[in-house]
């Protein structure tokens, strides 16, 4: 029983349980304490995700040497991809199922959640995307150069880093999911929001599922691995991007999943994961085609045309890459393309970011789990190019 409660799986999951009980049956009094508690975690967990990106993608690229300009055009490229690809899987789905749905689309009623006791900000260091651009730049220029002092100094920054993750943001995760789910269940998110949007929420999970299906297997194919030795792992983390609805937010815990594989290079992994976590959003850009497609049904009396939609699907994929990885960040980098190639007014666009909520948990984990993937072809790229594998400080090490 000791063992199992050591368990991080288990854990996220009994977060997850406790957090929509509590929510059901707690005070506002109760509930005030709750979303302080969630707020000063998430301000920690945000703070920490520069550091983390800074930590591992950076001293990957230095230990890559002369390869890293190479790998990092090769996984942009995997990553823009694979996006578009879901996307117009999405499009092709959305033709032929949304015309036989019959969906109600009542989203009102919903409680509010307290305000926050007090207000703990904990503001990070940098942005996200500075913090990804910051750690190319510096990797690259360190590489060009031969820097080896700085390597070194990199290298010394992510066994901090490393720690960092083991000893406080791991832990924490549990409470922060539970508080979450609490939220959520509290307000009445999950028992009156849901419900409404129930068959093209499974429809949409349906479409995550087989796209890792194909992305898997193609990653399979091209590295020569099994890919099952790679999913196989990445339990934890799938939970933990549902309990999060954040990418970043899960970055520790897929750098822990994906380090236990061994199928992945240690040096693909401490370079892929934090990249991808950024740059690939997958199960986002799926979710949002889908929703688009039927709120435009809704809405407007019909779904917009191939081409529009081919173009949508082009342009999400861009600006997928440049969105950043926390809740609701592809939506909201996209609003531009919402509001000026499907025509959405504010009504549809409201209405999009709502339903889109209800389901940012699913797209994230969706995300994390496609990078496992990807990090996959890294690796059979690697190989193919006879690439030698870098030194570098083992992530399964979590």
């Amino acid at each position: 029983m000791k063992k199992l409660f050591k368990s991080l799986p288990f854990r996220l999951l009994l977060g997850i349980v406790i957090g929509i009980l509590l929510g059901q049956c707690v005070p506002e009094s109760v509930m005030k304490i709750i979303v302080t508690l969630r707020y000063i975690m998430g301000q920690l967990i945000t703070f920490c995700v520069p550091l983390i990106v800074i930590g591992f993608i950076a001293p990957s690229i230095t230990n890559l040497g002369k390869n890293a300009s190479r790998l990092l055009g090769f996984a942009v490229i995997i990553a823009y991809a694979s996006s578009v690809a879901a996307a117009i899987m999405s499009t092709l789905a959305g033709y032929a199922l949304i015309p036989h749905l019959s969906i109600v689309t009542d989203i009102e009623g919903l409680k509010e959640l307290p305000a926050v006791v007090f207000e703990l900000n904990i503001p990070q260091i940098m942005p996200v995307m500075s913090a990804l651009v910051f750690s190319i730049l510096i990797g690259l220029a360190a590489a060009w150069t031969n820097a080896k002092t700085t390597a070194t100094v990199l290298q010394e920054f992510q066994n901090i880093v490393l720690k960092v993750v083991q000893n406080i943001i791991i832990p924490v995760l549990p409470f922060f999911i539970c508080a979450t789910f609490c939220g959520l269940s509290y307000e009445g998110t999950i028992t009156k929001q849901l419900p409404a949007f129930l068959q093209i929420i499974l429809i949409v999970m349906a479409g995550h599922y087989i796209w890792l299906a194909v992305l898997y297997l193609i990653a399979g194919i091209y590295s020569g691995k099994n890919p099952i030795e790679v999913i196989k792992h990445y339990g934890p983390a799938y939970l933990t991007a549902v309990g999060t609805m954040s990418s970043a937010a899960t970055l520790a815990v897929a750098l822990d999943c994906a380090g236990k594989s061994k199928v992945l290079r240690k040096d693909m992994v401490s370079f892929g994961i934090p990249l991808f976590a950024n740059i690939h959003l997958c199960g986002s850009v799926l979710t949002e085609v889908f929703f688009c497609m039927t709120i435009s049904k809704m809405l407007y009396g019909s779904i917009p045309g191939i081409g529009t939609m081919i173009l949508f699907c082009v342009l999400l994929g861009i600006f997928a890459i440049g969105a950043p990885g926390v809740p609701g960040g592809t939506v909201m980098a996209s609003l531009g393309l919402i509001t000026g190639i499907l025509l959405f007014d504010d009504a549809g666009t409201a209405l999009m970011l709502a339903v889109f909520a209800l389901q940012d948990s699913f797209g994230t984990a969706c995300n994390v789990t496609g990078d496992g993937a990807l990090t996959l072809m890294l690796t059979g790229y690697a190989k193919r190019k006879g690439l030698t594998e870098a030194e570098t400080e083992k992530t399964a090490s979590l």
